[in-house]
């Protein structure tokens, strides 16, 4: 494993323990030549399915996209980093678990919403309006008006 710090090629393993729910390795490793550290992870490679897009285009699935839609739908609110992390493993799992060799990005979508919406009224807001693109204010007003009324009949 190549030492980020200085390029050398040889580290050693200081420590190691499971990670990702059990399906990865966190490994600390020192850097034989500079001592610096530093985390990898070790995984299975699985299979997964083409996304197919909105506008019928597919690609390969990108964990990182996911994380990356959350983590900006979920800034400056109270959402670890680590809760979303666990959330797209559970996604991932129920991907594989399908065995289907395409996904919908509209079946992502709507799992990432429903999460949001349990987790956290603002993040769904902001998540839900560029996931169903809201064309004006009216559509806006009418996703916050969902939200209320549920938050009043609870």
């Amino acid at each position: 494993m190549r030492c980020p710090f200085c390029n050398h090629e040889n580290s050693r393993v200081v420590d190691s323990r499971p990670a990702r729910n059990g399906r990865a390795i966190r490994r600390r490793r020192e850097c034989l030549s500079c001592e610096e550290r530093f985390t990898t992870y070790e995984q299975i490679e699985e299979f997964h399915p083409m996304v197919v897009k909105k506008d019928g285009r597919r690609e390969a699935f990108e964990r990182r996209k996911i994380i990356e839609g959350i983590l900006k739908a979920c800034e400056k609110r109270p959402i670890s980093v680590n809760r979303v992390e666990s959330f797209v493993d559970d996604i991932e799992k129920y991907i594989q678990d399908t065995g289907s060799a395409e996904i919908d990005t509209r079946a992502i979508g709507e799992m990432v919403m429903a999460k949001l919406r349990d987790w956290d009224d603002v993040a769904y807001v902001r998540f839900a309006s560029v996931y169903k693109q809201f064309k004006d204010l009216q559509e806006f007003m009418e996703q916050l008006q969902e939200l209320l009324s549920r938050d009043q009949s609870a």
